[in-house]
């Protein structure tokens, strides 16, 4: 079985989730989950990051130390992966042993190389993103919002010898590719034109004292990104046998304002400088607005996923987020949009399926589910339809088009509600005709395998409704897609369950 490594970037733990969080938890989620249908051997890390300046800010503001209050914030991710139903196999935060002593370990033999160097530095400093910024990085004169307040400073740091490998990066981003979408790799190689500064890499601990003590300078703690990104390998296990299996990872999913320079300069660097391959590729998404803003903790902005998902339910949720962004670009959010979605798609056109056919079933069919019999034109077009949504539905779902992999899905949902009515079994029930008794069991054989398998496709997505919805259908958990996705007779003989309404109807 294929090893398959993908890691969601790890959050900051300054304050709850919100909205931008939750997305990239279900969007990881639906690509490991599509990787496990497939038959990979999925390992999915997520985490929490907790040193650095922000969280010793946000601490003076309480009546508590900063691990009790990191500790807290830990609890509140935790609960969302798992009232979201993500299926990560690790949570690891930045606080722990495993992840101190690989980032000691990395910092001593970097610095024992000369790759991490004193020097002194005299700049402007991003409170915001805990980084060190130039002149070049203003536009029209004034520093981008997102680096927020922006001081200036001289003290005596460490440096990693960032430029040293500037070349070898260029080189590799121009014969590998290395982010998906494609177009943000132009967004690398047009920052790296410009001359690399080296990475500061600590902070004096009169500064900042909440942070991994250098190895080789107890006077100093690391730097938030030589400590952060170093979680991906830590979670791993870097340093022992098992390691090797795991990396290069697959994927990093991240969002698009902590791919330049971070993710895209400072950790590839980082890892060659310790001799191990940069990751296969990293998957960025874009942000959520409302009201044509970005989602964010530090805008003040926010949307709370589980309110949502505590109303709604956790796949109604997922579904919303995976259907309506398209990954890599900006999507809206608005209660309106998630209350047509939900209505339209899961409540009318999924629900009412599963409702209609449970019912119909039970009482035309009291055996359980028929064989179907000969196949007239409406059944050809069924199976037709299933043929061609499948075959997209696989391919949209490998490009990470999932939004449109749910359209191509929720289409032929539609027409199996379509080919219901056109056959209209209720009718032929009444009808003395045993030629129509046999059109309205193969109805009812054809409805329940179209809707198993359109059932099957949603696992990524939604699969606490997948799981319901087979135990309805009288299955058990869906497995891998090499058996699912084939149209087959293991209905005949299953007896469905009682009626159900899966997505019941907001009240006003």
């Amino acid at each position: 079985m294929t090893r398959f490594y993908i890691t969601t970037a790890i959050d900051y733990a300054n304050g709850p989730p919100h909205l931008g969080h939750a997305y990239e938890k279900v969007l990881t989620d639906v690509v490991a989950r599509y990787r496990r249908a497939m038959g990979y051997e999925v390992h999915f890390v997520t985490g929490l990051d907790e040193h650095g300046q922000k969280v010793q800010q946000a601490v003076r503001k309480e009546d508590f130390d900063e691990q009790e209050f990191v500790d807290r914030i830990a609890v509140q991710f935790r609960d969302l992966c798992a009232r979201l139903n993500i299926s990560n196999d690790d949570f690891i935060r930045t606080t722990e042993e495993r992840h101190k002593g690989v980032v000691q370990q990395i910092l001593q033999d970097l610095y024992d190389r000369g790759d991490i160097y004193l020097a002194e530095y005299k700049g402007f400093y991003s409170v915001r993103q805990e980084q060190f910024v130039f002149e070049r990085e203003k536009v029209d004169g004034a520093w981008p919002e997102i680096y927020g307040e922006v001081t200036e400073l001289s003290e005596s740091n460490y440096f990693f010898r960032l430029a040293k490998y500037q070349d070898w990066l260029v080189e590799y981003l121009q014969t590998h590719d290395f982010v998906f979408p494609r177009f943000r790799q132009k967004q690398i190689l047009e920052f790296l034109k410009e001359p690399l500064n080296d990475l500061c890499i600590s902070r004096p601990r009169e500064r900042l004292n909440w942070g991994i003590s250098l190895p080789f300078d107890p006077d100093y703690v690391c730097y938030v990104w030589f400590d952060a990104l170093i979680n991906y390998i830590s979670a791993v296990g870097y340093g022992t046998e098992s390691f090797d299996s795991y990396w290069p990872v697959d994927y990093h999913v991240i969002g698009k304002d902590i791919l330049v320079p971070s993710h895209s300069v400072y950790w590839p660097i980082m890892l060659k400088a310790i001799g191990l391959e940069p990751p296969q590729s990293l998957l960025v998404h874009g942000w959520w607005h409302i009201s044509g803003q970005k989602l964010s903790k530090s805008t003040g902005i926010t949307i709370d996923p589980l309110e949502l998902a505590d109303r709604f339910g956790a796949d109604a949720f997922r579904y919303f987020v995976t259907r309506e962004m398209s990954v890599g670009q900006d999507s809206d959010f608005s209660p309106e949009l998630f209350l047509s979605r939900y209505n339209s798609d899961l409540a009318n056109d999924l629900g009412n399926l599963v409702s209609r056919l449970l019912n119909l079933t039970s009482r035309h069919c009291p055996d359980g589910f028929p064989p179907a019999g000969a196949l007239e034109q409406p059944e050809r077009d069924l199976r037709e339809h299933w043929d061609r949504t499948c075959e997209e539905a696989l391919r949209l779902y490998e490009g990470f088009q999932f939004h449109t992999a749910l359209e191509k899905t929720f289409a032929f949902i539609t027409g199996i509600n379509r080919y219901a009515e056109i056959r209209a079994p209720w009718k032929l029930a009444k009808s003395q005709d045993p030629a129509d008794a046999e059109r309205m069991r193969t109805v009812y054989a054809m409805m329940g395998e179209g809707l198993r398998l359109a059932t099957a496709l949603l696992v990524p997505v939604m699969p606490e409704t997948a799981s319901r919805i087979y135990g309805l259908l009288g299955l058990g958990e869906p497995g891998l897609w090499k058996d699912e996705l084939a149209w087959s007779t293991r209905l005949d003989g299953r007896r469905p369950g009682e009626k159900a309404i899966l997505f019941p109807k907001p009240q006003p």
